[in-house]
């Protein structure tokens, strides 16, 4: 029970500590979040050009409005989650303090999950602050929503997401000068076949079984489903979104924590974790 009380702290510490980098570089809080919000806008107001096109009625547009909405919140979630996680290398690199965190009697499941948890609820802020702003320019028709099972996607899409982020941080653990530019190469694979903005059916066919592999697609497929259909936790929609995500996450923390074990070990024998700033 001490032994879990205090990898319980030490992960907290974690939380904690990330915390205060943040607010220590509140400028590129500020730019990231500015950064999100006018690129939400931009996207979302594509439905309101459907309107050009003629035959098309208000519910149609209302109905892809509220599409786009889900689509760039998710991938604000994903995009602000998956960099806050990565991010941890970087900030270490930069505070010169990465050796000593590796050399702390603590495991490094403590030290990434602290790190993760820290991500989503930063994540989670950054998009409640972008939903509020899109609420303001748009009239969005959530009669329908049914929150209790857009939270339960989430929050279990959240850990699919871990995982994947914890792989894609030895980059910038490996890579001191453009490992955090090639994390976003998985980002950018991430929004091409998950269908952030368009459904997954028009994607080439050799490119939709990459979509069934990423956690986003069944993420999206879930929220638009609670959000537009007032589909239930218990309902077959739901469910068809709620297996391969426990799947996702089962499999890809393990494997991202494995991955980042090795990556670890590899740096320290090799000195690339003297190559701070």
């Amino acid at each position: 029970m001490s032994t879990l009380m205090h990898q319980g702290r030490a992960g907290y510490a974690f939380f904690e500590r990330n915390w205060n980098l943040a607010k220590r570089y509140w400028g590129w809080e500020l730019v990231w979040l500015v950064y999100n919000v006018i690129n939400a806008l931009s996207v979302t107001l594509i439905s309101k050009n459907t309107q050009l096109l003629g035959n098309v009625s208000q519910a149609q547009v209302n109905s892809l409005t509220l599409y786009l909405v889900i689509g760039t919140s998710v991938w604000s979630y994903l995009s602000v989650t998956f960099d806050g996680i990565t991010d941890v290398i970087n900030f270490e690199r930069w505070e010169g303090t990465i050796e000593h965190t590796f050399m702390a009697p603590i495991s490094r499941f403590t030290h990434m999950i602290g790190s993760c948890w820290y991500a989503i609820v930063h994540g989670m802020l950054f998009t409640f602050v972008q939903l509020l702003v899109i609420a303001a320019f748009f009239r969005l028709d959530l009669s329908q929503a049914n929150y209790g099972t857009a939270i339960f996607i989430l929050l279990l899409g959240s850990v699919s997401f871990i995982g994947f982020g914890i792989g894609a941080s030895v980059l910038p653990l490996l890579f001191t000068e453009r490992g955090s530019q090639m994390s976003y190469i998985v980002k950018a694979v991430i929004l091409l076949v998950s269908g952030v903005y368009y459904p997954i059916s028009v994607l080439p066919g050799w490119m939709q079984p990459a979509a069934r592999i990423s956690p986003a697609t069944y993420v999206l497929d879930g929220l638009r489903a609670a959000l537009q259909h007032n589909a239930a936790i218990w309902s077959p929609t739901i469910w068809a979104s709620t297996w391969p995500l426990l799947i996702s996450g089962v499999l890809s923390v393990p494997l991202g924590l494995w991955i980042f074990g090795l990556a670890e070990r590899y740096a320290k024998r090799t000195g690339k974790l003297k190559r701070n700033g």
